[in-house]
């Protein structure tokens, strides 16, 4: 893992990149070049983090050799509905699998089922809208553009095409709006009310959610996984003991590896299960499955509290420190790990910032801010998260540093796009 200034104390990653270029150069090469430019760009992208050794290492084990279609249990006939596997040699990967799920349920309190094979957010999304509605159902969530995630509802993604979405709104402050969810939950009667967000940098009130969706008899899903690290620290309130289904990452604020989990209420448990295999997915990926395991008991020490809580005060800091430069910040401020800068005013598009902050070695990404009249592949914000950073350890002044340097390119190119303009006039 890299330090504060980029350096990799260890040996595994130069020596894993070697390894390969002896017999493949061009991805050895491709694979340098990416490992160097992730040593020396600061981070800011929400949704990537760095994880430890131990979780790399799993991820390249022999685990990924084995095929286990189906879940840990006694021997079963296709389609029986028990518990089982469809392969022999697997007495193994079903401890290490049986493991995972219950470090898990340690990490979060919980007495909930869960399902540790979705192979991303995605796909725990996909297999969890299976286990609790039909297509064509209604889904009431929070849309794209104000904060919401692709598998919520956009109309170019399956959610959007299998389903009947609505959206409930934010506010002008940009803030959800908890009437709007319960007049819309009450004139459209939904299947499922949904919550969980892959830009919105507010607390989420999830017993006001779960309230409405008990008042309209739907049931309540939550995605948590941007946030899911912080709720495993205390850092942000638990859906648990709320939601009827909760989706996550693993990888995010968890630091572990690219993959989804599904936690259920225990009478939805046949349903989640049945819902990832064999509705959505084949043989899950062992070696993954390990390196999930290995996240989960890393997410127990103290150590991942005290990181959690970093990272909230260093997205305070590093807010604070763009709302004091005169920026407009989407709700005005951040109580996670991530906010939205408005860019709206700007001679320039958000995917014009991503990509010079790039080219001085600063990672973000491009965003849709509510109200945003430019398209997706412009936006008029990005999106800024210290997740990544905070693992290399940065701290509130370090941060702050990083707000005068975006700030600096915001000036350079706001300053060449009105001059352009006079030109072009």
């Amino acid at each position: 893992m890299f330090d504060r200034n980029g350096n990799d104390n260890s040996t595994y990653n130069v020596d894993n990149i070697e390894f390969i270029k002896k017999t493949s150069p061009v991805v050895g090469g491709l694979i340098e070049k990416e490992y160097n430019r992730q040593k020396n760009n600061v981070e800011l992208i929400a949704s990537e983090n760095y994880c430890s050794e131990a979780v790399l290492a799993a991820n390249g084990s022999c685990l990924c050799w084995k095929y286990a279609e189906g879940y840990p249990g006694k021997p079963m006939e296709r389609h029986s509905g028990n518990k089982g596997r469809y392969y022999g040699g697997t007495q193994f990967i079903d401890q290490i699998e049986e493991y995972c799920c219950d470090k898990w349920r340690e990490v979060f309190h919980t007495d909930y089922h869960v399902n540790v094979q979705p192979h991303s957010g995605s796909q725990a999304n996909f297999a969890a809208y299976k286990a609790i509605c039909d297509p064509g159902d209604v889904v009431l969530s929070l849309s794209l553009d104000n904060g919401g995630h692709l598998t919520h509802g956009s109309a170019v993604n399956f959610s959007g095409k299998l389903y009947d979405i609505h959206f409930y709104d934010v506010d002008e402050k940009g803030f959800i709006d908890m009437e709007d969810v319960r007049k819309k939950a009450h004139e459209l009667q939904p299947k499922v009310i949904l919550t969980g967000a892959s830009a919105y940098s507010r607390i989420i009130d999830f017993k006001a959610f779960a309230e409405i969706a008990q008042e309209v008899g739907a049931y309540f899903m939550v995605d948590m996984a941007h946030i899911a690290g912080l709720v495993a620290a205390g850092e942000h309130p638990s859906p648990f003991g709320y939601a009827d289904i909760i989706t996550t990452t693993t990888h995010k604020t968890l630091r572990g590896p690219r993959g989804g989990l599904i936690f259920a209420k225990p009478e939805l448990a046949k349903k989640v299960d049945s819902a990832v295999f064999p509705y959505a997915q084949g043989g899950p990926l062992e070696h993954i499955i390990a390196a999930k395991a290995i996240a989960a008991e890393e997410a127990l020490k103290p150590e991942f509290k005290e990181y959690a809580h970093q990272v909230v005060l260093n997205c305070k800091a590093l807010c604070d420190e763009f709302l004091k430069m005169g920026y407009h910040i989407v709700t005005g401020g951040t109580d996670n790990h991530v906010f939205l800068l408005d860019l709206k005013e700007f001679p320039f598009s958000g995917r014009d910032l991503q990509e010079r902050c790039d080219a001085v070695g600063i990672t973000l990404n491009k965003n849709a801010v509510p109200g945003d009249q430019r398209s997706p592949m412009q936006t008029s914000g990005v999106r800024i998260g210290t997740a990544p950073m905070t693992t290399r350890g940065y701290k509130e002044d370090d941060f702050r540093q990083v707000a005068r340097r975006i700030d600096g390119v915001i000036k350079e190119l706001k300053a060449e796009k009105e001059a352009e303009a006079k030109e072009e006039k």
